[in-house]
């Protein structure tokens, strides 16, 4: 099993040694081309640089520690329509930076992801937001495939959710309108507002479904055990690659430090339950959630490897 963060890593005093830079889309577009495409270059170049010396640290830990959701800002404002222009120039000379990234990543077992936003909607009824989250992506996948990704089934994973008001025939109407590459890495999860669990097994057809434990509990106040049909089926989704599951909890104070929590009982509103706390303070649910033996884990706190490292840490004491 490995433990994945999500997009920043911290080190012991919480600081961020190779963060990622980006810019507003109001500075970008308020500058002449050459000045702007010089800033989005200096901008990706940075996050790359970034990213190799992050991934170069993850080569040296342990490999059920290697594992990591790239961010999003990667290459940052891509999918405004004069930034996408500029980076159709630049690419070829970013593209030694990508490779070299995933290299190191395949060469040591590093399993990586990208996660777009929540406006990246498959399956909205209006179709601007389908034709914007198509581009989300697809950049998503370009940033992969100059990785070195996106010629086999689930060698990178971008993972996004099913929401959306024409549900499951929306997202499959979408689905095939993706790139080969991109629905070789794309992955649908379950959230904890519009789409069950139910509801995205569905779509366990055209790709896999990522199961967020938090998210089920959060929609239907039910702490899904590794038992449960639903599991199986999650699982033969992925088609022979481990599959992937989300774990995040409710924040400091919330819930009780110990046990399962039922929302009947907290006074607690669904909206202050979603938020995701900074450690993993609850040993009952660590213990539930590394329950799920046939899954890599990714870690959804706010505290990211500093907080995957000390469960890491609780799961090898149990040994």
């Amino acid at each position: 099993m490995k433990l994945g963060f999500a997009c920043k890593y911290f080190d012991h005093q919480a600081k961020q040694p190779y963060p990622f830079k980006t810019t507003t889309r109001t500075r970008f577009l308020g500058m002449e081309s050459g000045a702007a495409a010089a800033l989005l270059f200096s901008l990706a170049q940075n996050n790359l640089q970034n990213l190799y010396l992050t991934l170069e640290h993850l080569a040296k830990l342990p490999d059920a520690l290697r594992m990591m959701r790239i961010g999003s800002d990667l290459l940052p404002l891509y999918t405004v329509p004069q930034a996408t222009q500029l980076y159709g120039d630049m690419l070829k000379d970013l593209k030694p930076l990508l490779s070299r990234c995933g290299e190191i990543a395949r060469a040591n077992n590093i399993r990586l992801s990208f996660h777009p936003g929540q406006y990246t909607v498959l399956a909205s009824d209006n179709e601007g937001v389908v034709e914007r989250a198509l581009e989300d992506v697809e950049y998503h996948t370009t940033c992969a495939v100059l990785m070195g990704y996106g010629r086999a089934f689930q060698d990178f994973k971008i993972n996004i959710h099913m929401n959306g008001k024409k549900g499951i025939e929306g997202f499959t109407s979408a689905f095939g309108r993706l790139s080969p590459e991109a629905r070789n890495m794309l992955t649908v999860e379950n959230d904890e507002i519009s789409c069950a669990l139910d509801d995205v097994l569905q779509a366990r057809a055209l790709c896999p479904v990522v199961l967020d434990i938090h998210h089920h509990w959060v929609k239907e106040n039910q702490f899904i055990q590794h038992d449960d049909p639903r599991i199986a089926l999650i699982i033969e989704s992925w088609r022979g690659v481990r599959p992937v599951l989300h774990y995040s909890i409710a924040q400091e104070g919330l819930i009780p430090d110990s046990g399962f929590p039922d929302q009947r009982d907290l006074a607690v509103s669904k909206t202050k339950l979603r938020a995701h706390s900074d450690y993993y303070f609850n040993q009952t649910l660590n213990n539930w959630a590394l329950s799920f033996t046939p899954f890599d884990i990714m870690c959804e706190v706010k505290m990211k490897n500093l907080a995957r490292d000390r469960l890491y840490h609780y799961a090898q004491s149990r040994r």
